[in-house]
């Protein structure tokens, strides 16, 4: 059972989003949800490199806070009334409902989710978003700072109304697909279906076959779909998880490390960057 989710949010419009798969995949009145916003810090807002007369630089900086409290507020308000139209129990008080809470703090994002992030099942993050160049920091965060799980948030696909109910789970016996059975069980014990695919190519590791038995003395029921690459893993991957039915895609990230695929292209990569549906990340 999921019991704790961690949402960062930041003004780029995909909280609502976020925040919808958050609470799809929630499934439980024991789960709960931190929505946590980094503010930025009035000192960060002033020009760099230049100097400032005092009256000017206190000009700007209340500009800064006061400019900083109506995003903030604003904010707040937009996803305290999703979040109850999401019908999460934001009072505290346990009523039957997913609860939830708002965290402000000043300071870097990745500061934000360093801090918040590594006592939680899953951290729930959007898709970054290449063409403005927003969002791969925040997922890069997520994935090497926390040590958790990472679901990354497709952009403009909303949720189903449960999350999870059939997941495809990458296995081809890496230690990051290992840390990623581990770290998801959680969330692999609230499934209905659970699909292993598995090229049978596993050289000197743990075979599909062995995960599967594995997983099944955790009560968990799986079915073992082999594949034959025919392109880029990470295609094979999405297409299957689209073909089977699944609604979300399990898997070890950037085993070849996060610089080279950038760079040079991979199968994490290739998932990040082309994911129409929800996929959870471990590395």
């Amino acid at each position: 059972m999921i019991r704790k989710i961690l949402v960062p949010v930041r003004g780029d419009g995909k909280g609502e989003n976020v925040l919808a798969h958050a609470a799809a995949l929630a499934q439980g009145d024991a789960s709960h949800i931190a929505i946590a916003h980094c503010r930025a810090r009035p000192q960060d807002m002033l020009p760099f490199g230049i100097a400032l007369p005092e009256v000017l630089r206190k000009q700007l900086m209340d500009n800064a806070v006061a400019l900083a409290d109506a995003e903030e507020q604003g904010m707040k308000n937009e996803l305290e009334a999703l979040a109850k139209s999401l019908k999460l129990n934001l009072s505290g008080t346990p009523n039957g409902m997913t609860t939830a809470e708002w965290i402000e703090e000043e300071g870097r994002q990745v500061d934000v989710i360093k801090r918040n992030g590594r006592l939680v099942d899953v951290i729930v993050v959007a898709q970054p978003d290449v063409d403005r160049n927003i969002g791969a920091n925040t997922l890069k965060a997520a994935l090497f700072q926390t040590g958790r799980p990472v679901m990354m948030v497709p952009n403009g696909v909303a949720p189903p109304q449960k999350l999870g109910v059939h997941v495809t789970l990458a296995w081809n016996g890496s230690l990051e697909a290992s840390r990623a059975v581990s770290m998801s069980l959680p969330i692999l014990e609230q499934t209905d279906m659970v699909t292993i695919l598995s090229t049978g190519a596993e050289p000197n590791a743990a075979s599909a076959r062995e995960l599967s038995t594995y997983l099944d003395a955790h009560g968990i029921k799986t079915t073992i779909h082999r594949f034959k690459k025919k392109r880029n893993v990470g295609a094979d991957l999405l297409a299957l998880t689209k073909e089977l039915g699944a609604d979300t895609l399990i898997m070890g990230a950037y085993g070849d490390s996060h610089e080279r695929e950038t760079i040079f292209g991979g199968n994490t990569q290739h998932i990040v960057d082309n994911a129409e549906l929800p996929v959870i990340l471990v590395h």
